[in-house]
């Protein structure tokens, strides 16, 4: 098998790995009621400022018509609060509840620990090379998105 066979193997297997085990490690009892995209629209949604529709769809890469769904059952489902622009009444910002927060908290960590066995038994510079071929896929597919 060549480089770019093997490359491509691994790339895919670990993109369906990352998908499979993230959906396992939130569904624990406390997120049962939680898919892997609400979590990934939680994470959007984040915990540091409130945000309207149009940041968290760019940021997902969704239509606001998409997100309005996703959005609906995360605000019936406790995790995530509406509240209207004091500056603009027209405007509606989303924010986490602290039910929210908990799950933002739990996917966090579920990152961090991936991250940390990912680098931890390597040296700096190997470190260095993996962050700048990482860079290069997300180029590439910020580069394709944009292309279409």
């Amino acid at each position: 098998m060549d480089l770019y066979e093997s490359m491509n193997e691994f790339l895919v297997g670990i993109f369906r790995d990352i998908m499979d085990i993230e959906e396992k490690a939130i569904v624990t009892s406390e997120f049962k009621d939680l898919s892997n995209n609400d979590m990934h629209v939680i994470e959007a949604v984040g915990i540091k400022e409130e945000k309207n529709m149009s940041a968290v769809a760019k940021s997902l890469s969704v239509t606001t018509g998409t997100l309005t769904i996703a959005m609906n059952s995360l605000v019936k489902k406790g995790y995530v609060e509406r509240v209207r622009s004091q500056e603009d009444r027209r405007v509606v910002l989303l924010s986490l509840s602290e039910k929210g927060r908990k799950a933002y908290e739990h996917h966090k960590i579920f990152h961090e620990n991936m991250i940390k066995a990912t680098v931890d038994k390597l040296t700096e510079t190997e470190k260095e090379t993996l962050a700048k071929a990482l860079v290069n896929l997300k180029t590439y597919f910020e580069e394709y998105k944009t292309s279409e």
